[in-house]
């Protein structure tokens, strides 16, 4: 297994690191006493000091998308509505970004993995995660008639089908074809779940083999909890706590519970929010919570990349084909 982190520690300015910082950097040494071993806490790579977000680096990340990823695969994704609708004889207005060129540009894929860690941005938005995010353009729906709702949905008014139980949903294309709707518009057979499953199917599950696309993400979210019970966490998290009853926010266990447990639900980009968030974020560098907590991540996401890395093998390899059939789509 690698244990480099990946990370390259970087020096902050003066004045000198706080002894909780220096002291954290001897972690990327220590295991439990299980010696990293399966049901043990795992050995810990470099340590980065206090990284920006941006900087961050984990093994799952080789197999999810980014958000400009996540963005063009939607585009892929109204395209083959359009086009499964267009068979039927009804036009669809594709749903685009606002921005799409923005989205392509660099971006912190983890910069809310630990709650808000850069200081610009919590100076400037607080805990407000979407802000500076493009919001979706969608033209004026056109009223569906009932056939056009049939084509895009597969279903009939109530889930009723003609008298009969409707059909169960198949989960990859390759099954679908083989399964009746049970509904005709236009003389020509309505895919299982309309045109909106199909979509998906095409482009997520085209054949039986294929990986969930939520896979990576459930164990990148597999890891994230392991990291919470890891006593390094905990340690680090205890001190961060103890920063925040310093600024006057006691009572605080990590940084997730801040928004509820402060009441700022309803105005996370307000002056109340901008005020903790500037707090937390320096207890955050204070304590080096990100780069603790990520080095720690990144152990587990080893592990778990290491024991499932037969499916993974197969769901990059679909993923690749997804993005070839989104070159010839887009």
């Amino acid at each position: 297994m690698n244990r480099s982190s990946g990370i390259r520690s970087r020096p902050l300015p003066r004045p000198a690191l706080p002894a909780a910082v220096l002291l954290a950097l001897v972690l990327a040494g220590c295991s439990d006493p299980d010696g990293g071993g399966a049901r043990g806490e795992p050995e810990l790579g470099e340590i980065a000091v206090a990284p920006a977000t941006a900087s961050l680096s984990l093994p799952l990340d080789a197999y999810t998308d980014t958000e400009a990823e996540t963005v063009r695969m939607g585009q892929v994704q109204q395209r083959l509505l359009s086009r499964c609708m267009a068979r039927y004889g009804f036009p669809y207005e594709e749903v685009r970004p606002s921005d799409p060129a923005g989205a392509q540009g660099p971006e912190g894929r983890h910069r809310t993995l630990f709650g808000p860690a850069d200081p610009v941005f919590a100076a400037a938005h607080g805990y407000d995660a979407t802000a500076g995010k493009g919001r979706p353009v969608k033209p004026p729906a056109t009223p569906l008639s009932e056939s056009a709702a049939l084509v895009m949905h597969g279903e009939r008014p109530g889930g009723e089908q003609g008298g009969a139980a409707q059909p169960p949903d198949a989960p990859s294309e390759e099954e679908a074809a083989r399964v009746d709707s049970g509904i005709d518009v236009g003389g020509q057979k309505v895919p299982v779940g309309g045109c909106l499953r199909e979509a998906y199917r095409k482009l997520y599950a085209p054949t039986k083999d294929s990986v969930d696309l939520l896979f990576p993400f459930g164990l990148a979210s597999e890891a994230h909890e392991r990291s919470k019970g890891d006593s390094r966490v905990a340690e680090v998290l205890k001190n961060w706590s103890a920063c925040m009853g310093k600024s006057g926010y006691t009572g605080l266990k990590d940084p997730y519970e801040v928004v509820q447990k402060l009441g700022l639900e309803a105005d996370p980009g307000g002056p109340k929010a901008v005020t903790a968030a500037k707090a937390d974020v320096a207890c955050k560098r204070e304590v080096n919570l990100v780069g603790i907590w990520a080095a720690v991540e990144k152990a587990y996401q080893e592990r778990l990349v290491e024991e499932r890395a037969e499916t993974l093998a197969l769901y990059k390899k679909q993923r690749e084909a997804r993005y070839k059939l989104a070159a010839g789509l887009l």
